[in-house]
């Protein structure tokens, strides 16, 4: 009896170890609700926080078919009568220069150009391992949070200060949980 109550406690004592370290190793989500210049709400987005950066996955809907510059902007907020000027440059741009094709770039916000298909949706699911959710150079929940945001037009990842990528067609500000 007595190896019995010990091999139950050990199992217990292991199941909850274990238990301890799936919960350490979980990692922290955001999310962003999207909203076009009309203020309405056209998509979602969810990030989830890695050991190597952040995990971006997001659906839209109502855009322009084609490519779409898709970036991290510096500030959360998502003024849609400002035409989302709000949401200021793009994350990391005072450490970086812009773009992937350029040597001193790119900057932490800057991410691959996303495609609408023809019935106006956008699925994204990408990584961007110069960012975080707290510390390090690009920190995305600083003291003035950022935001995502998607372009008009197509990234030529050269230009300055933002690829050319024309204006800012929808914004979601990043919130945890």
């Amino acid at each position: 009896m007595r190896r019995n109550l010990i091999a139950t406690l050990v199992v217990a004592l292991a199941g909850s170890a274990a238990a301890q370290d799936q919960a350490m190793t979980a990692p922290s989500v955001a999310r962003a609700v999207f909203v076009n210049t009309s203020g309405e709400s056209i998509g979602t987005a969810t990030l989830k926080s890695t050991p190597n950066g952040v995990l971006i996955e997001a659906k839209l809907s109502n855009l322009p078919p084609g490519k779409h510059g898709f970036h991290i902007h510096e500030v959360g907020v998502c003024d849609p009568a400002g035409g989302f000027k709000s949401a200021g440059d793009h994350l990391g741009s005072g450490s970086k220069t812009h773009g992937f094709m350029n040597e001193e770039g790119p900057h932490a916000g800057d991410l691959a150009n996303q495609v609408v298909r023809d019935d106006g949706t956008m699925v994204v699911e990408l990584f961007n391992e110069r960012v975080s959710f707290e510390g390090g150079n690009a920190p995305l929940f600083d003291d003035d949070g950022s935001a995502l945001v998607v372009h008009a037009t197509a990234d030529d990842y050269r230009a300055q200060p933002s690829g050319a990528a024309d204006e800012r067609i929808a914004c979601g500000v990043l919130e945890r949980g």
